[in-house]
């Protein structure tokens, strides 16, 4: 059943002041934050193939894949044998994580446009994580943006456990407003915000984006990017949007977590933001029913059901 035979819910228009945007930006990371925490290796012509139906549903934000070493993430060992056989197509953006210089060189070599640097707001990750201090990260960071830069790349900075992290428990929003503010110094030209176990809030996502923009940080810098552990993710996107920000970060079929956090399951699903966007009369570019098909797919080539809701109505 698409998505025009399960009926759509009635569009209702925003004029009760929730601030809603008229478009939103979809970052989508199926294709590496998704898959990087699979167990089994996914042939590199599924993900080519994956990339490849995702553009084809209008997505036009690809996160393709990751230069970090492959010891510790074996999934995107095949990075540079992917960008080189990826068919890049105008208007798409296909940005990869580079952990330090080394994997800069790399993304250079294989003449990507957009890099993503991946921080933490807390000192245990940042050691469990990048084998760094909550100080240090930025000094390795450093050269990687300022070089980035001066090579003409644009560079997203993630920043990790924005409001719980396994170790620590809550994290302090001035915590996390210096990191993400010391990102932006550095020249990202973007922070996303992630919940990277899943325990926001609506209430907490309130608080730490009104702080952000008390301290002179601008939405058009930020991002959200939620996980789903508590079922919360959908609501502290809506949350998000009110408050001023514009650019999800999201995965097909909900796939995907962080394999340096245990407790970390699956990313907001694209198709599930999809409908949500849908049914409040924001534009996002997407066909829905052909990304529910995409991602009902690639289940079948994981081996299990689509975590998504909405893939799982759309093509039950």
């Amino acid at each position: 059943m698409g998505a025009r035979e399960a009926g759509l819910p009635e569009v209702v228009p925003d004029d009760a002041g929730s601030g809603l945007p008229e478009s939103v930006v979809i970052w989508e990371v199926g294709a590496r934050d998704g898959l990087q925490n699979e167990s089994s290796v996914v042939p590199v012509e599924v993900k080519l193939e994956l990339l490849d139906r995702l553009a084809d549903a209008g997505l036009t934000i690809l996160e393709a894949t990751s230069f970090v070493h492959p010891k510790w993430v074996p999934q995107l060992a095949d990075a540079d044998e992917l960008l080189a056989r990826l068919p890049r197509r105008p208007g798409v953006v296909y940005p990869v994580l580079v952990p330090n210089e080394r994997g800069l060189d790399r993304a250079l070599a294989a003449g990507v446009e957009h890099v993503a640097i991946f921080a933490s707001a807390t000192e245990t990750f940042a050691r469990r994580n990048l084998n760094r201090s909550l100080d240090e990260q930025f000094v390795m960071f450093d050269p990687v943006v300022t070089r980035a830069r001066t090579e003409g790349l644009a560079v997203r900075g993630y920043l990790s456990m924005c409001f719980g992290d396994q170790w620590e428990g809550a994290v302090p929003r001035p915590q996390v407003i210096a990191a993400a503010t010391r990102l932006l110094e550095m020249g990202c030209s973007q922070i996303s915000l992630g919940d990277t176990i899943g325990v926001a809030t609506p209430g907490q996502v309130t608080l730490l984006l009104r702080d952000l923009w008390a301290a002179g940080v601008s939405p058009d810098q930020v991002a959200v990017h939620f996980h789903d552990t508590y079922g919360q993710a959908l609501a502290n996107t809506l949350t998000a949007l009110r408050a001023g920000v514009r650019v999800v970060d999201s995965s097909a079929g909900g796939i995907g977590g962080c394999p340096f956090a245990g407790s970390a399951t699956g990313n907001l699903a694209t198709e599930d933001l999809v409908w949500m966007l849908d049914g409040l009369g924001v534009r996002h570019g997407v066909d829905l029913d052909r990304l529910a098909r995409t991602s009902a797919w690639m289940a079948e080539r994981l081996g299990r059901p689509s975590s998504s809701s909405v893939v799982r109505a759309l093509t039950g």
